[in-house]
């Protein structure tokens, strides 16, 4: 038997928070007196990365209300949240299937079922109302914390105003379907709509926590929605000294329970070689398209036919 990772994070009791004010469970909804934008924060859109669970239940116990504009906070896979077990963390990222891949129309307006299916066209109009969207996940592999911006450029630029983390990442999506921060304006460069998802580091070590806290206060603070004051009172860690981009060129998507890497896999490490073998499927074997090929969130856990196991990207100038 693999020995489960260390779980560094208490799952907060977010039951407390279910009722809301909206009508939908564990989901709120605070206006301020002056106008300005709609904005939405999410957690557990994957049952088991608790530390944006720990960022909202935070923040909600503060008392915090928005200055002005719109804030709508959100638990989203809180039915795989209810069986998270620090004994056997992994399964708990789902029920059915991942709700992170389900946010296109056909398969929210279509038949088909699924728990996450239905939270999520629960959050739906939640989300196709937001001006700015903060999506908060951790990874399944040790990595430094890295704010996936879609796959388009509009969003790193929102990055860079936030100014945090220090690795930023453009991606071609995934192929087993939308993600929430790419649906509706999010992923049209031509729309004033933005969001990002930030990726706080390894699933459940003390510091994605902090990271999750620290995105969260920041970004409540450059969507004018919080003051300059509570942000400076209550970030917790300090911005990078800069920032550099990885833009992605293409996936590598398992065919079969057989997908393999060929060699030790870091996230955001670099392979200096083009040519290099580093994963193979049957058959099939990909190798590095071009020198300094970054290795993007590489893993294997919960990977199913048809999943992403690792993106290829190379750094570039901000």
């Amino acid at each position: 038997m693999t020995t489960p990772p260390p779980v560094e994070l208490t799952p907060p009791d977010i039951t407390r928070w279910r009722a809301g004010n909206t009508g939908v469970d564990h989901v709120h909804r605070y206006e301020a007196p002056l106008p300005g934008p709609n904005v939405m924060v999410q957690a557990l859109t994957h049952g088991n990365e608790i530390c944006g669970a720990i960022a909202l239940d935070w923040l909600l116990e503060q008392g915090f209300r928005p200055r002005r504009g719109r804030l709508t906070l959100s638990f989203a896979n809180v039915e795989a949240y209810t069986r998270f077990d620090a004994a056997d963390p992994y399964p708990s990222r789902c029920v059915d299937e991942d709700l992170n891949r389900v946010w296109a129309d056909d398969q929210l307006f279509g038949d088909r079922e699924s728990v996450e299916l239905r939270r999520a066209r629960q959050l739906r109009p939640f989300v196709d109302e937001a001006d700015l969207l903060l999506d908060i996940h951790s990874m399944s592999e040790p990595c430094r914390p890295l704010m996936v911006c879609g796959t388009v450029d509009k969003n790193a630029a929102l990055a860079r105003e936030l100014g945090v983390p220090a690795d930023l990442l453009i991606d071609t999506g995934h192929a087993a379907g939308l993600r929430m921060i790419e649906r509706g304006g999010f992923g049209d460069p031509a729309s004033p709509r933005r969001a990002l998802l930030i990726e706080c580091g390894y699933h459940w070590e003390a510091a994605a926590a902090e990271v999750a806290i620290d995105t969260l206060v920041r970004f409540l603070g450059l969507a004018g929605v919080a003051d300059a004051d509570w942000v400076q009172a209550h970030v917790r860690l300090p911005l990078p000294p800069a920032q550099r981009l990885v833009r992605v060129t293409e996936a590598v998507v398992a065919r079969s329970k057989d997908f393999r890497f060929l060699m030790p896999t870091v996230g955001l490490s670099v392979v200096e070689r083009a040519g290099t073998p580093i994963a193979q499927d049957g058959d099939q074997v990909w190798t590095t398209p071009y020198d300094d090929t970054v290795l993007v969130m590489p893993g294997t856990h919960n990977l199913k036919p048809g999943g992403t196991a690792v993106r290829l990207g190379r750094f570039e100038p901000l």
